[in-house]
């Protein structure tokens, strides 16, 4: 099954280090039932695209918590066994849930499909989305349509041979 881990660069950094992403309970994002349900595809890339982007707002909301962390979104797919990533049917319908699975035990890096980072040029966007995080959490319409704008950068694509490189950009 593929799930999508959202990070940060330096978490990503860390994960690099380590050698895993997590030692489990591990938050990601998948093609469930909800996420299905929700945006009513029977296309699994653009469902798994769909779970993507749930991962990349977790990264945001990373981000918020991180407040030195340089300011793009980063997601790493990686490939896990079935029945380890599981969704909590207490929170299916959940808007909020949509897609997010707790996958068990540790997440080796090693297992990692790609890694999908913001590019530079997002990085004005991804801040301005971060601060507006809060306020639009609270139902303020004008953030919402800010923290939307960083879902206007599409993530980059990354082969795992380059973390070695993305991890080591200066901040």
């Amino acid at each position: 099954m593929r799930v999508y881990v959202p990070l940060t660069l330096s978490g990503l950094a860390e994960a690099y280090r380590t050698g895993e992403l997590g030692a489990g309970p591990l938050v990601a994002y998948a093609v469930t039932p909800a996420l299905r349900e929700w945006y009513l595809s029977d296309d699994i890339e653009e469902l798994e695209y769909a779970a993507l982007g749930r991962a990349a707002l977790a990264s945001l909301r990373l981000l918020a918590g991180e407040p030195g962390a340089v300011r793009r979104r980063v997601v790493v797919a990686v490939d896990v066994p079935d029945g380890s990533a599981v969704a909590d049917p207490d929170r299916g319908l959940d808007p909020a849930a949509l897609g997010e699975v707790r996958v068990a035990g540790p997440v080796r890096l090693a297992k990692a499909a790609s890694v999908h980072v913001d590019a530079d040029d997002a990085e004005a966007d991804v801040t301005a989305a971060v601060e507006a995080l809060p306020a639009a959490d609270g139902g303020d319409d004008d953030a919402q349509f800010v923290v939307d704008g960083a879902e206007d950068h599409e993530l980059l694509w990354y082969a795992t041979q380059e973390i070695p490189n993305l991890v080591a950009r200066p901040a």
